[in-house]
This record gives C-alpha cells, structure tokens and sequence, in this order.
C-alpha cells in the first residue's frame, strides 16, 4: 500500500520531510501547505530542493483538508509562538483529523493529557470523527528527553530520580526564524521580557507534557510540574549561522522543569542554549545525557556532535511514526502508546 502524504510546512524540517518523502516508495506527495503566497502554484519538489515531482503547493487551508491523503505531517512554526492566533495548530489538527486524515506533528502535543479535558477531548472527538489517529514528536522533548530516559528504565529495579540535561550551543543552527522569532535570542532584555509570555508558555508546555509523560510511563504519582528560567546577555556582537546577536541582547537560555512527587523532583530537565560558545562560561557545559539515580544508577552521554542533523532527524522521527500510527486504532497516540518507532523503509540499497 502505498501511503498518500500531504505535507504541511516548508520550512527547514518541512524541506527534509519533503526531499525523504519524494523518495520513499511506500509514500506518495500529494500536496503542500505553504504560509507565504508567493510558493503557492510553485512544484513541491522545487520547493523541498529537489526534481520536480508534477504537484504544486497550495496555501489554501480549505483545498488541503478536501484533499485525498491518508496523512499530513504538520511541521510549521508552532502557532503558539507564531502568528496571531494560538488555537491555530490545534484547529487545524482537528479539522484534518475529522476530515479522516491522520496527523503527524512537530510542533509539540506529544502529550496532550497535560492540557486538560478540553483538549484532549476535542482531538478524541475529531479522531473518533474521522477514524484517525494524532501523533506528536520531535529531537527533545522528543525522541532524547522522553523516549531514551523511558528505555533506560526499562532496566531499572529502582528509579529515585530522572535527569536529562541538554546543553545546546546554536551557533551553527542555521534558522533565523526558530533562534530570533520562536525562541527571542538576539533581543535586549526588555524585549525579551515583552515577548516572554507566548515563548515560555510554548516552552513550559513542551517541557511539561515531556516530565510529566516520563513520570506516568513508570506510573509515578506526580503533584505538579515546576519552571524556572535565567537569561546571559551579550556585551558583545555574536556572529551566527542564523544572523548576528548583538551586544546587549539575550544570548543564553537556561531553564529547569521538575516534575514534583512527595516534594521530590522525580523528573528533571535542563536546557542550557547557547547563541555562542562564549556564551555563559559560569554555566554547566558539555553534552547531553540522562543519568538515572536509583538500582541501579545509570548514565548516558551524547557528544555534541551525536547528530549532525537535528532538523532532518525530527522530520525522520515523524515520518518513521506513519505506518505505526496507521496501524494504531483511532485516537490520539504518545510514545507510551505506539511501539518502537523504527526507521521503516528507511535503509539505503545501492
């Protein structure tokens, strides 16, 4: 069987999805959702770096949720960050959904249920509606901070607590809009503080659906999810892959995320970015890793380096979930719901 494909976003992660997509045998690209008017009309595979595959993108919503696909993989910006309605992505995913076609995002929902009744509600409702099914992934939260910490658990006779600690320096991330629009770096503090309110509520959600999706996986009872945030400003201009930071502008983030049992952080995320490597030297430096604390204590460590591609692998991560989620009954499907996500389809025969 051969999958109908519809892509939605062409933007960094949509450009990788469409070029793997094009050249999956068991997929076909059947349409693109563009933002900006001007790369309506234009061949999808120009778009995404490619031949020419005879399909032209489109930005008309409506056109997109009448066409015939089996499944969308939505990767814009997250409307929570960008544009001028919030709601936006959770609108369309229900639309697309009771218009019978499963969704695949990138833009976070990988656990709904920390979003209350209401939410969940109206993406079951639409699943239910359209005998489809929602999935959300992504590199971290994602595929790092939820899927290893919960195979690494697998081989726990104890658990006492979860830390994951990313440690990000993004001076070679080539996406302007992602670094100065969603994430607001290159902004004085004023500024940063102004716009602060959409960015960290996109943020703590994230990283609250991740704590808390890890903590209900080893079916922990949790009491709330906390966040703390600081800010290092530059006294110099950075350059960058996606454009200068200049002096007097926020240029390092670090943030924590605990998910709280008996006044204990069972589940702890770190995020330490870097605009720069010269960025906050005070603060903790070096890869990524997950340590578990309990029976036995167990440590895993990434280089900076464990991937070249970050972008391409969240595009992978979604695109490898498809047949998993077909095959998965209708409703809305977390990693503790899917099996093993696999690369399906993915291996290179010379």
């Amino acid at each position: 069987m051969t999958v109908k494909v519809i892509q939605w976003g062409s933007g960094n992660v949509g450009r990788a999805s469409i070029a793997t997509v094009a050249g999956r045998p068991d997929m076909e690209l059947v349409g693109l959702l563009v933002n900006n008017p001007e790369k309506a009309g234009r061949d999808i595979g120009e778009l995404g770096g490619i031949a020419p595959i005879g399909v032209t993108a489109t930005d008309d919503i409506d056109e997109i949720m009448l066409a015939d696909a089996d499944v969308v993989l939505h990767m814009p910006l997250p409307s929570l960050v960008h544009g001028d309605d919030p709601g936006a992505d959770l609108d369309h995913f229900c639309r697309l959904l009771a218009s019978g076609k499963h969704v695949v995002t990138t833009v976070g929902y990988m656990y709904p249920q920390v979003y209350g009744d209401e939410v969940m509600g109206r993406l079951e409702q639409a699943c239910a509606q359209g005998s489809s099914a929602f999935h959300g992934t992504g590199a971290n939260p994602g595929w790092f901070g939820d899927l290893l910490p919960l195979l690494m658990t697998g081989m726990s006779l104890r658990v006492d607590q979860i830390r994951v600690q990313e440690v990000s320096n993004f001076q070679y991330y080539p996406s302007p809009e992602i670094m100065f629009e969603m994430m607001n770096f290159g902004r004085t503090p004023a500024e940063f503080e102004a716009r602060s309110a959409r960015h960290r509520s996109w943020l703590d959600g994230l990283f609250t659906e991740a704590v808390q999706m890890v903590a209900d996986g080893i079916e922990a009872v949790v009491d709330g999810v906390t966040s703390d945030m600081e800010t290092w400003v530059t006294d110099r201009d950075l350059d960058t892959a996606a454009g200068r930071v200049a002096a007097g502008t926020v240029a390092g983030q670090r943030w924590h995320w605990r998910a709280m049992s008996n006044g204990h952080a069972l589940v702890h995320q770190e995020t330490v970015w870097r605009m720069h490597g010269d960025v906050a030297p005070e603060w903790p430096t070096g890869d990524w890793s997950i340590r578990i604390s309990g029976s036995p204590d167990m440590e895993i460590t990434l280089p900076h380096s464990w991937n070249r591609d970050v972008l391409g692998s969240t595009a992978a991560h979604a695109i490898n979930a498809v047949p998993y989620l077909m095959n998965a009954g209708s409703g809305v499907k977390t990693f503790l719901d899917l099996p093993l996500i696999a690369g399906r389809g993915s291996a290179f025969t010379p």
